[in-house]
């Protein structure tokens, strides 16, 4: 199987490897991306699955929540100076409230009628057009590289967190009525599992979601790793199983143990609440984004540039 430059890309900035590392995986795994992940994570070249994003380039990420619809947009500058900057600010929060208002197909730098870049803020310019503007009023590259929109599926409300404007989460709760919504003990629910989930990085809601195909290869890296550690073969099966009988409580958001309180896994936290307020209360999805997960960040020594124009001199 062969591969492209594209395809290194695209898993450079699945895993945030270099860029030489992911070259090295697709020659290894005659060019299977899933295979060369493994490879990757297997090396400890690719970032652990509790640590798999890789904050790599500056600017905001912004929650935004207005009835029944709530989004996340990330939108990237060169420098945390600039992402400081108020203009700066003020766009990323125009963007994910016209995110929310809207369903936006996509985004992509091609315009079209559900396009992101297409749709006017509410100054009357397009986003397209306001990129521009701004990378020409602050003098670097600004771009919006994702977002996600939901919406709610039934009685329930959001939970949000956002940590320095670096990592945001979106939590979907469920209620049986729409007078639970208000109480304080549901609203403070849905912010903590937010919260837990940007501490605690879940990959599945819970291990019913896990297929076969999930634990066979974290099998399959949990024995390479053990015998490149020098594991005797014959103990390696049972360190294995052992690890695999442990995996939904490492990344199954309601069978971790909660941040707040690691007595207890997540779904009996929701118990509890439950309890409390005397009706059923459920999980049912949850959103997160790093900002600049996967891409790598270009890094400047001062002391090596001045050194250089010293000699220069």
């Amino acid at each position: 199987m062969s591969f492209t430059a594209t395809t290194v890309k695209e898993l450079r900035e699945k895993t945030g490897a270099g860029m030489m590392d992911c070259k090295k995986a697709l020659e290894e795994t005659k060019g299977d991306f899933e295979k060369a992940i493994d490879f990757l994570r297997t090396k400890g070249l690719a970032a652990a699955q509790k640590k798999q994003s890789r904050v790599a380039a500056e600017g905001l990420v912004i929650n935004n929540i207005s009835g029944n619809a709530a989004s996340m947009v990330e939108v990237n500058c060169e420098t945390d100076f600039v992402a400081k900057n108020a203009d700066f600010i003020a766009f990323v929060n125009d963007l994910s409230k016209l995110i929310t208002a809207n369903k936006p197909a996509c985004v992509t730098t091609e315009e079209g009628p559900n396009n992101l870049v297409s749709m006017k803020l509410p100054h009357g310019r397009t986003v397209a057009e306001t990129v521009s503007d701004l990378t020409l009023k602050i003098g670097e590259k600004i771009s919006v590289r994702r977002f996600n929109r939901i919406e709610l599926q039934g009685n329930g409300l959001f939970g949000t967190y956002v940590h320095n404007g670096k990592i945001a989460v979106l939590v979907e709760l469920g209620t049986e009525s729409a007078n639970a919504n208000g109480k304080t003990e549901v609203q403070e629910l849905a912010k903590d599992i937010a919260m837990h989930v940007a501490a605690a990085a879940p990959t599945f809601l819970q291990g019913s979601e896990m297929d076969e195909g999930f634990k066979v290869r974290e099998a399959e890296i949990y024995a390479t790793q053990l015998r490149e550690q020098g594991k005797k073969e014959e103990m390696i099966a049972g360190i294995v199983k052992g690890k695999l009988s442990k995996l939904a409580q490492d990344v199954c958001l309601l069978e971790q143990k909660f941040v707040k309180n690691p007595d207890i896994a997540v779904q009996q936290l929701v118990a509890d609440v439950s309890k409390q307020v005397g009706e059923k209360l459920t999980v049912r999805r949850f959103l997160k984004i790093n900002l600049g997960e996967g891409i790598e960040k270009r890094q400047d020594n001062l002391a090596d540039e001045v050194a250089k124009m010293t000699k220069k001199a």
